[in-house]
Order: structure tokens, then sequence, then C-alpha cells
């Protein structure tokens, strides 16, 4: 293997803000749920500004851990939407919400329930995501900026902790103006289940004309039929052709598992929705990719000695590093074992912080959760999810 590091010329244009760690204290844990939590991470006001985020983003997670089986500790990065408006406070600090749910068997989020709490530090990746809105409130923390000419109509469907990010949504366009409608149907297991119940109750009731949330219990029997049980393709199509009047829908928000947003998807399609109303986000896509730490997976030596040269640049500095054809090494994993400041948080083509622009060569993109048709069009990969197909490639994070 070889590798290389040089210094090159600062792109023109203003680059995009790239997502970077710092250490963070918890300022408080609040129970949701018997298997969730809220997480208060405070800001300082020397950092706000990097911490500044649009409703709808997500932060990753770092820390490192005892690994169940060796013992020895592994850095581990787990994704969360942030639950909460955007905020200043008077002394120019701010703060992070994010609700961590514990996974079955999920080492992360099991600890982070069992374990932390208020003074506790973890490392804080700044606020990355395109789960926000198109429409023109979106500017930086400015709500006020929407259009008022006309009503707004928003829907989401959301499932378990997919309602993170949906709530943050929901609370600044309702806030934004009198002229915002949103729904919500709200997928759960159980009542029990419901994170943000409070929080939720409180929006029906500030907004009672403007706010409407359907909840669905797959385990509950509730009055309505249509409320109980699984969302499924007849439960959504009943759902929408009687409770959302869907066909008059500004702009659609879906999160939850992988299953649940493709039916959403797929049932909108079929109604001659248009693709960019529709915003989505997973949580999980059932085939995670484990990153060892931040040094990338070991590869074997070709004895063939066939390999690919693997061209990136990151923060004005180029990196080059032999990667074995044999290996299909993605070019995330070969940047990392030259690189550990590689941007990458979930590894599974969800969140998108790994994406960089392909300026040179051909990949094949295993999986795509994140990147937008345009964003494609343009040249943008997921290097998490692109393997090589030509003798070198070469992508600039920077762009």
């Amino acid at each position: 293997m070889t590798d290389q590091l040089s210094e090159t010329s600062a792109p023109e244009g203003t680059p995009r803000r790239r997502a970077s760690f710092h250490t963070l204290e918890v300022s408080e844990v609040r129970r949701l749920t018997n298997d969730a939590i809220e997480v208060t991470f405070a800001v300082p006001p020397a950092l706000a500004d990097e911490y500044d985020y649009i409703p709808g983003q997500y932060v990753a997670l770092r820390s490192k851990l005892p690994d169940p089986e060796s013992g020895e500790a592994r850095e581990l990065r787990r994704s969360y939407s942030i639950c909460a408006v955007p905020r200043r406070f008077e002394d120019g600090s701010s703060e992070i919400r994010v609700a961590i749910k514990k996974d079955l068997g999920g080492q992360f989020s099991t600890w982070a329930n069992e374990r932390l709490a208020a003074g506790d530090t973890l490392d804080v990746m700044s606020p990355a995501g395109a789960f926000i809105s198109k429409h023109k409130m979106t500017g930086l923390n400015d709500p006020t900026s929407i259009d008022t000419e006309r009503e707004h109509r928003f829907v989401a469907v959301a499932a378990g902790s997919g309602i993170t990010p949906v709530i943050a949504i929901a609370k600044t366009v309702l806030a934004s103006n009198e002229n915002v409608r949103f729904d919500l149907i709200y997928a759960n297991r159980a009542a029990m289940d419901v994170m943000f119940v409070e929080e939720l109750a409180d929006l029906k009731d500030k907004y009672p004309a403007r706010f409407a949330l359907h909840h669905v219990l797959s385990r509950e029997q509730r009055i309505s039929p249509l409320l109980s049980g699984r969302v499924d393709a007849e439960k959504l199509t009943t759902l929408l052709n009687t409770v959302i009047h869907a066909d008059d829908v500004d702009e659609w928000f879906l999160c939850g598992p992988f299953e649940l947003v493709q039916l959403v998807r797929d049932t909108l399609t079929a109604r001659g929705v248009e693709p960019e109303r529709v915003r989505f986000e997973l949580f999980t896509t059932g085939t995670p990719t484990h990153l060892e730490g931040n040094i990338g997976r070991p590869v074997a030596e070709d004895e063939a000695g066939e390999t690919v040269e693997i061209e990136f640049r990151l923060d004005g500095l180029q990196g080059v590093v032999k990667s074995p054809v044999s290996a299909n090494e993605t070019i995330l994993n070969a940047a990392l074992r030259v690189r550990a400041d590689v941007p990458f948080a979930c590894a599974g083509g969800v969140c998108g912080t790994c994406r960089a622009k392909l300026v040179k060569g051909t990949v094949e993109m295993t999986e795509n959760y994140a990147l937008e048709p345009d964003e494609i069009e343009r040249g943008y990969v997921l290097t998490c999810q692109s393997h090589p197909t030509s003798e070198a490639v070469s992508v600039d994070f920077d762009a």
C-alpha cells in the first residue's frame, strides 16, 4: 500500500460547512419512555455558530465503549436527529437536544439509556443532513421568512423514534405563521411507546385548527379501526383518502424504518405526487455497516498486484491510497486507512455525512438513502457505499 498527502489550493467559491466533532457536556437527560431518553448538550458561546441548525437535521455522537467480546475499547458513532427548535440564550450559548431509543442489541443506545447522565461529556458532530423543508422558511433559524401569501399544507408519516426530527419541523412550521397546516400520522406499537407524548399534546392544544395528530397503534385496539393495527398499504390508502386529503399537500416528511418509508413513497408515487415534494429519512436500512473506529477496516494485499488508485481531497489536502481490487473496498474505508478525520457517521448510506463529488473515474454505489436526484446528476456520491469500477478514481469532500 502507498499513501501520500499534499497541500493544494482552496476551491473556488465558499465551501459548504463540513461536519466536525467537538466535546460537549450533557446538561440534562430526560426519560421519554421506558426505552428512550432525551439528551441535552450544552453548547458554549464560542461554538454556538458551529451548532446552528435547521429543524430536521441530525448530529453524530462519538464515544469509546468496551467491545462486548474482547473487552477492548473501540470507537462507536451513532447518528441522532435533533428534536428541538433552534434557540440562543442571552449569554450567546445554545443547546442541542437528541432522542436516543434503545435498540435491541444496540450497544451505544443501551449504554446511553442505562448509563448516560448530566455532567458526562461526548464528542458531538456539528449538525448536518438534508431532511429539511425546501420551502422558503428554511433560511437558517429564520422560519418567519416563509411565504405568507397562501396556505401551506404539510404532512408527516413517522414511526417510533422517527418522530424525533418531525417534531422539530412541526413546531417550526406551525409557529412560522397562521397559514400553515400540519398533519401527522404517528405509528407505534402501544401508547407506552409514544415518544414526546406531552409535547405532541401541547401542539394539538396550541394549534387545534392547524395541527392534526393521528396515532396508529399496532398492538392496542383504538376506538377507530383505522387507527388500530399495522400501517399496511390498505390502511395507508384509506388514511390518505379520508383524513389527510393527500392531493393538496405542499410537502411530505417521512421518517422511520425502511419498510414504512418505502411503502409511503411508493403509494405517493402511484398517486402522482412529484418526488421533489417528498422528503424522507431512514433510521436504519436493515444492513448497517460497521467500520472499525476511524481507521478503516483492514484489507488484504492482492497477490496478483491488481490495485485501484483512490485519490481524495479533504480540507485542501490531497490524499492517495492504493486499494486491492479483490477487496472490493469502499472509497470511505480506503480513505480512513490513511486519514482519520475523513467525515462519516452511519456508514450505511443513510445520513450523507460522507458525501463527496466524483471528479475522475467511475464507481458503483451500493445504496443511497441520502442524496437527492439533482446531487447525483451533479456527480455526488456516498463514499461509504461507493466501490471503484475504474483503475483510478478521485473524489472531492470539499466540493
